[in-house]
């Protein structure tokens, strides 16, 4: 792990399990909808196809961020997906480290002891 004071823009809490676009898109669905979304809804809403979704869905699955449900609705097969609590709370810990990166791309970097551009504490 790089040393936070000699590299402060490495950001190493950018989870990459949660940093991809789609995975990224499905978990701020389900944290939309803590009740949890049908595989067709989550589909609709990110804007992937079944094949995509499907192994997103089963990457974030194996890293617990995820519960997947599986059964029927009459006849019908029917898979709903909600966040975990495990998946909340990182999810949530991924999100601070993006408003660092927000705070920091703006330049408010005086917090973490970065000099300006000219020279002098920003």
């Amino acid at each position: 792990m790089t040393d936070r004071k000699q590299a402060p823009f490495a950001f190493e809490g950018l989870d990459r399990v949660l940093h991809e676009k789609a995975r990224l898109g499905i978990l701020t669905s389900l944290a939309d909808y803590r009740e949890g979304l049908s595989f067709s809804e989550l589909r609709d809403l990110c804007g992937l196809t079944d094949g995509n979704l499907s192994r997103h869905v089963q990457i974030l699955e194996e890293a617990r961020l995820i519960e997947v449900t599986k059964g029927f609705e009459g006849r019908r097969p029917h898979t709903s997906c909600k966040l975990t609590q495990a998946g909340r709370q990182r999810f949530d810990d991924y999100l601070a480290v993006l408003e660092q990166v927000l705070r920091r791309a703006r330049g408010d970097t005086a917090s973490i002891g970065v000099r300006s551009k000219k020279g002098k504490p920003a």
